[in-house]
């Protein structure tokens, strides 16, 4: 039977590096090793361009070249004869190439060595199986992704109206539809050029406010780019946590700096841009502790998932920000005695903490500084998306366009810290405070 380039799909992982042989005019030979290549179509793959000069002068020179692909899964290794067609320096595919080559150099310090040149582009004539001296395990099988589940999934994610329902419903697709246990939503925050995680499954702490700027490491890079980046070995780069420094072991209340949740022993790794109507509005991380967890059609579910999730946190900021306020039944008042409970905001960055406990920063505090100041100035409970937005928009424009998720991670920080004050939604873009004891909030002078 003849091979298909479509037929490989492990061996295009970079898992175990490929070999490319290639001969000058004179026909001396030339074996140097690579690191990505990548299928074009059924008939040309490219080649990452970072060779010595050697090999790049034979492949000038000689544009017939022989390349040795493995199986990262068993093994298996194959022969192709290609040929050499053109050289491209621009344009998706050299960028879908660089973008993968950056985030998996800068996981071991070197982005700025590993540089792509260009991405060579050759014919694929042949391709022959190696004969293996020893009889090699089938590769691990594993269930297709059911259709059914995956459709439902997304009409359950298109069924939702608010953010935190959104989020929560997506990262319960990519468990119970594609099977993996930890993933994470971050959304972005582009005044700060950070992106923020809002949403966390599977993980001992949950990292909810931890923070990676855009552009870092594969979550920043899919960010940038709105493409997918994945290492499916990270036994061949240094883990994503050392990557980004490991700050989070310090107190939260000292450093304002929430540790990024972690899963030890992780293999692979993968970043889908969460991109509606062209604008990424954050970023679905998830990780494995299998090798090659990801697959093509893995890769293809998940970003019809965070692109359906894109779309429908879209849909609810214009919604909340367009709800008239609606008749609710009236809450019982905020406490006036008992405990004080102290709030201190920061200025600078607008970080907010309550009882000398670190809640949150950036837009998020800056809200909550807001209600705080209403309800001590006029007793009120009860606040809306629209005159949050109005009142906190001119000093942070940024906030036009993701109030909904800050609220969501500002009502999370809360929950998860226990604070004695609370946010409650009590409809579309509504919520509640609520406290147990009698506020104070202080300005914090730095």
């Amino acid at each position: 039977m003849r091979l298909r380039l479509a037929d490989l799909s492990a061996c295009f992982e970079g898992v175990i590096p490929s070999i490319i042989a290639t001969a000058s005019a004179d026909g001396t030979p030339n074996i140097s090793y690579l690191s990505h290549v990548v299928r074009v179509d059924d008939d040309h793959v490219a080649l990452s361009n970072q060779f010595f000069a050697k090999t790049a002068a034979n492949i000038r020179a000689n544009t017939q070249v022989t390349l040795i692909l493995v199986d990262g899964f068993n093994g298996d290794q194959f022969l192709f004869d290609i040929e050499f067609v053109r050289s491209v320096d621009t344009g998706p595919l050299f960028d879908k190439i660089a973008l993968q080559l950056k985030a998996s150099s800068a996981q071991v310090g070197m982005s700025e060595v590993m540089r792509l040149r260009s991405a060579d582009i050759f014919r694929v004539h042949r391709i022959e199986k190696v004969p293996s001296p020893v009889e090699i395990a089938p590769a691990p099988g594993r269930d297709p992704i059911s259709l059914p589940a995956l459709s439902e999934a997304i009409r359950a994610i298109e069924r939702q109206a608010e953010a935190d329902d959104i989020i929560d419903c997506l990262l319960s697709a990519v468990r119970r539809v594609l099977g993996y246990r930890n993933a994470l939503v971050l959304i972005r925050d582009g005044d700060r050029g950070r992106l923020i995680t809002t949403g966390s499954i599977g993980y001992e702490r949950s990292g909810l406010g931890s923070e990676i700027a855009c552009g870092e490491g594969l979550i920043g890079a899919a960010a940038a780019s709105g493409q997918t980046i994945k290492v499916n070995d990270m036994s061949r780069v240094r883990r994503f946590g050392e990557a980004i420094g490991m700050e989070g072991e310090t107190s939260e209340d000292a450093t304002r700096v929430v540790t990024f949740p972690q899963l030890p022993m992780a293999m692979s790794q993968i970043a889908i841009g969460m991109v509606a109507r062209g604008v990424v509005t954050g970023v679905l991380f998830i990780e494995s502790t299998e090798r090659l967890a990801f697959r093509a059609e893995d890769e293809a579910a998940l970003e019809i998932l965070a692109a359906q999730a894109a779309s429908a946190l879209r849909g609810s900021e214009q919604a909340a920000a367009a709800a008239r306020p609606e008749q609710t039944a009236p809450a019982p008042r905020l406490a006036s005695g008992g405990r004080e409970i102290r709030v201190v905001h920061h200025r600078i960055d607008d970080s907010v903490f309550v009882d000398g406990t670190y809640i949150v920063k950036g837009v998020a505090g800056a809200l909550l500084r807001l209600m705080l100041q209403w309800h001590l100035k006029d007793g009120r409970e009860v606040f809306t998306n629209r005159e949050m937005r109005l009142a906190v928009g001119g000093r942070m424009p940024e906030i036009k366009d993701n109030l909904e998720t800050r609220l969501l991670l500002l009502r999370r920080r809360l929950e998860e810290k226990q604070a004695p004050i609370q946010l409650v939604r009590i409809g579309r873009g509504r919520v509640r405070l609520e406290a147990r004891g009698s506020l104070t909030l202080d300005a914090a002078q730095e």
